[in-house]
């Protein structure tokens, strides 16, 4: 799994951050790791360096900042103070420097503020970023933003181009998000897409409705449904890499299996019209 091949990233979304499947990911290859700091009741970064310490130079590793705790629940907060702050805790606590901090769903603040204001929220915001990655405290920055409209609506052509900007993926996504994803990454001049959530949250239900495997080139060589998903949601929209959150060594194995598949992009590009041309019904 290097250059231009997909990408798994094991996120931790859901994760109990036990140390069986970090090292079940790495014996199948997969050496990327995805967290935030609000993961875990806020304790992902210390439970990381508590249990899995001597395993973490081995993994790429992303994390978020942007949620802080609060009274009853986390809040937002774009603060460039307090970013700067959020990443140097994630540093300590993780015993080493993240490679890659993304801005953890811009969208909670922006919504409902004027495009002035929130495009000039989230120019700070990405500028804190920008000084932590020139500082040493990261390698790369970007953007995790589960609904990317508000970020297309604030203006983003001359603020700060992020080297990664992740968004959901997968069959799950609607079109609208799909094409605004499409737009958004164009016009911020984005480095890599890195998809999330392929199964929305869960896979079961409603792939015993919908098979996708119809979108992947024969042979299939046996791909469950579930793997289909997972290997076109690269597609849906296109990532370089998908981060997808799991316990369970076998299903992680399952995925990496699905990797291998090669994807019907004619296909995927009809299933996209068919989704626009339904819109304007």
């Amino acid at each position: 799994m290097h250059g231009a091949d997909p990408r798994l990233v094991l996120g931790l979304h859901r994760s109990r951050h036990h140390r069986d499947i970090l090292t079940a990911a790495l014996d199948l290859g997969v050496t990327a790791l995805d967290t935030a700091a609000p993961y875990l009741g806020f304790r992902s970064h210390t439970v990381l360096s508590e249990t899995v310490a001597d395993l973490l130079p081995k993994f790429t590793l992303s994390t978020k900042v942007g949620f802080f705790p609060g009274a009853g629940e986390a809040e937002h907060s774009f603060d460039p103070v307090r970013l700067r702050l959020a990443i140097e805790k994630a540093a300590r606590e993780l015993g080493r420097e993240p490679d890659t901090i993304l801005l953890h769903n811009p969208e909670r603040s922006l919504t409902g503020m004027s495009l002035a204001d929130g495009h000039a929220l989230l120019g700070s915001a990405c500028s804190a970023l920008v000084d932590a990655a020139r500082d040493g405290l990261c390698r790369t920055w970007g953007v995790s933003s589960w609904d990317p409209r508000p970020l297309g609506m604030a203006g983003v052509d001359d603020l700060p181009s992020p080297d990664v900007l992740m968004v959901r993926a997968g069959f799950l996504v609607g079109i609208d998000l799909l094409d605004t994803t499409a737009v958004l990454r164009n016009a911020w001049r984005a480095g890599e897409t890195w998809g999330m959530s392929p199964f929305g949250g869960g896979y079961g239900e409603v792939w015993e409705d919908f098979d996708p495997r119809p979108f992947l080139r024969p042979p299939h060589h046996g791909l469950s449904r579930v793997q289909a998903a997972f290997r076109t949601a690269f597609h849906l929209p296109s990532a370089a890499a998908v981060a997808v959150g799991t316990d369970n060594p076998g299903h992680l194995a399952q995925l990496v299996q699905a990797l291998g598949a090669e994807v019907d992009t004619p296909a995927v590009s009809q299933y996209l019209r068919a989704l626009r041309r339904h819109r304007q019904t």
